[in-house]
């Protein structure tokens, strides 16, 4: 093999330098997060670290009440969401019309709404249904939020799989649950594993409906970072140390897998 050329040096100089400018604003809030709050306005790379602010943020919130809220809000709403994208995906990928691609396309145009122009009458709705501060309330919300993500993607993996082998399946008896658990969901295993790992990222990292519709009782750690921002001004050092106490089991998540989030996103992307 020769030299590495100029357009792979470059190619890779961006890429270490998007990679830098990514990771810096966590770097920045891990050691503000072990500064005291004097020290966390001043710009030092070299301090006496302190766990200081983790033990008042720990003294002053439950913060396992709201690491469990944000585990059974995140895992509640993603199954619910492969339950709804499974068959609709399955009927969209193997039963085809002419309006699939338009349905498709129209769901994922609702993500493109702003939130806050239906907080009013989803909070109205939610108010009468007796779900405001309620787990069930932000399953609810976070599932049709990313129910569009989750059709499109689970659509495309199902595209990948030859119709011969679901008819196969069905000359042999199999019906329409036989299909999805001993055919489907095997052979797609690694791109829905995928799936429902950005969807339990995207629902730990919700925000807007968790501040609007909860209070204490449905409270994820969206809302355990946000009681940090008072009137009186904001307090670097505790927001910092709550904050990486409520990234840090989501990024732990990703680097663990990494791998099979990476193969299970770009899974069709090279025939």
């Amino acid at each position: 093999m020769g030299r590495p050329s100029l357009r792979t040096w470059v190619l890779g100089l961006l890429g270490w330098l998007a990679a830098i400018l990514l990771f810096f604003p966590i770097f920045w809030m891990t050691i503000t997060a072990f500064k005291t709050e004097q020290g966390a306005y001043q710009p030092d790379l070299f301090f006496i670290p302190t766990l200081q602010s983790f033990r008042e943020v720990f003294a002053r919130s439950r913060y396992g009440g709201f690491a469990l809220n944000s585990i059974c809000i995140s895992c509640g709403s993603t199954v619910l969401c492969f339950l709804l994208a499974i068959p609709a995906a399955y009927r969209m990928a193997f039963f085809p019309t002419r309006h699939t691609q338009s349905t498709l396309l129209w769901m994922l145009s609702t993500k493109m709404m702003p939130a806050v122009g239906v907080l009013l009458p989803v909070y109205l709705l939610f108010r009468s249904a007796g779900l405001l501060d309620s787990i069930r309330g932000l399953i609810l919300i976070d599932t049709l939020i990313n129910l569009p993500v989750c059709v499109w993607m689970t659509y495309t993996y199902f595209c990948e799989i030859p119709a011969a082998i679901l008819e196969a399946a069905r000359v042999d008896g199999a019906g329409f649950w036989s299909e999805i658990w001993h055919v489907l969901a095997p052979m797609a295993l690694p791109g829905m594993s995928s799936t429902a790992l950005l969807l339990i990222v995207l629902s730990w990292n919700e925000a807007f409906w968790s501040l609007n519709l909860t209070s204490a009782q449905a409270a994820p750690l969206t809302v355990f970072i946000a009681s940090y921002s008072s009137p009186e001004g904001l307090f670097w050092a505790k927001l910092s140390a709550a904050s990486l106490l409520a990234v840090a089991p989501i990024l732990v998540m990703g680097w663990l897998t990494q791998k099979q989030l990476v193969s299970g996103l770009t899974l069709g992307a090279i025939k």
